[in-house]
């Protein structure tokens, strides 16, 4: 759990989160907000159901049925993702 009550995967720590990514803001969000994909088609987006959501600055990665989305925070604290970075965090950190 992070000081703000929020939950992060098995095995991670808010200070294990910042040290991985560099962002010394990184922090866990609740998952409780908007969290959709844009596959830049001009489609409706596709909505996801995130476990986490995690931020670094403007950019976050959700995870939705063991898969990481990348995507950015909009000032409405909604989540637009654009694609998966895979089922693995660490990973997924390196692409940020």
């Amino acid at each position: 759990m992070t000081r703000e009550g929020r939950a992060l995967p098995d095995g991670w720590t808010v200070d294990r989160l910042r040290a991985h990514s560099g962002d010394t803001r990184a922090v866990a969000l609740c998952p409780d907000r908007l969290v959709y994909v844009e596959d830049g088609s001009g489609g409706d987006p596709e909505p996801l159901h995130p476990s986490y959501v995690l931020a670094f600055g403007e950019l976050c990665l959700v995870d939705h049925d063991g898969e990481w989305y990348m995507g950015s925070l909009r000032d409405d604290g909604s989540v637009a993702c654009w694609a998966s970075y895979g089922s693995d965090l660490a990973e997924a950190i390196r692409s940020l």
